[in-house]
């Protein structure tokens, strides 16, 4: 293991339920193309796998994932059993249900009957018998409905020892008072970063005060969401990026991880290079001043 401040140890450590994850952990959605999804060109397969592996070498211990991340000719899930199996006994995989992918890539959002299918399908691929980590992404027609039937059906999932915690998506602070009151939630994941609406920074700061991590995607990518960070970034980003050196997509990983201790990281990619740049953003300290001229950004976003 790499003993050096780049590591993905620099930032902290931060447990979900009883598995400790170093805050900097890795988002598999690029590893399967130049593009998410079918968009793109699929990856160079042993560069991905070389990818991975990396990663590990980094100290990453939390790796974020689907079944529904593929592209034509490559599987996230499988990339991971490929290059990582047998799995180090530290490494906490994390995927996501709700939403799904036929073979020909054509999207679908499953009833709760089917999500055991869907676990199942996760089980398969990443070559294990129980996931660490499943959370129910809820759809964008779900935004203001109730999830505890779905959520309930994971819970079940849960008592059958399928899964062993659960967390919630692309969700809102209503969901995961109803989710809590259904089983426990270890985790929020969110779209986050930059530029974050005040609504979003007061999620955050409410799941802190119930120690539930969040756990923001797109934080590198903000508005680009799937098609990746923008060419152009503000001037207070990278007159930040200037003054330490580094790249404006570390200063986003770096400010999103000094929003709280129970903030973790995914950002993700196919490049060894940007991988070990965001790694190092786990040991990259911002002033005061820094982080409040950062943070006015969001009054300037839509």
């Amino acid at each position: 293991m790499t003993s050096h401040t780049n590591t993905a140890a620099a930032a902290g450590i931060w447990k979900l339920g009883d598995l400790t994850v170093n805050r900097v952990g890795f988002g598999a959605m690029r590893l399967t193309g130049s593009a998410a999804f079918d968009l793109g060109t699929p990856s160079d397969r042993e560069r991905s796998i070389k990818v991975l592996r990396r990663a590990i070498e980094l100290g990453v211990n939390h790796i974020d994932t689907a079944s529904y991340y593929f592209s034509s000719l490559r599987s996230a899930n499988e990339l991971i059993n490929r290059a990582l199996a047998p799995y180090p006994d530290d490494l906490v995989i994390t995927t996501k249900v709700w939403p799904g992918r036929d073979p020909s890539g054509a999207w679908w959002w499953a009833t709760p009957e089917q999500l055991r299918g869907q676990v199942e399908e996760n089980l398969r691929q990443l070559g294990r018998d129980h996931l660490d980590v499943v959370n129910l992404r809820v759809p964008p027609s779900r935004r203001t409905g109730s999830i505890a039937e779905h959520f309930g059906a994971l819970a079940d999932l849960r008592d059958a020892g399928l899964v062993r915690h659960l967390g919630i998506s692309n969700a809102t602070p209503e969901q995961l008072a109803e989710a809590q009151a259904v089983a426990p939630v270890v985790c929020v994941q969110n779209p986050y970063g930059v530029g974050a609406p005040a609504e979003e920074q007061e999620f955050l700061r409410a799941c802190g005060e119930q120690a539930v991590a969040f756990v923001p995607f797109f934080a590198i990518a903000g508005a680009g969401r799937e098609a990746g960070a923008s060419a152009t970034d503000s001037e207070t980003v990278l007159a930040v990026a200037r003054a330490h050196g580094v790249t404006p997509a570390q200063v986003r990983l770096a400010w999103t991880l000094h929003q709280g201790p129970h903030v973790l990281v995914i950002p993700g990619t196919g490049n060894p290079d940007h991988l070990a740049d965001n790694v190092a953003a786990g040991a990259l300290r911002l002033s005061e001043d820094e982080m409040g001229r950062l943070s006015a950004l969001h009054q300037d976003s839509e």
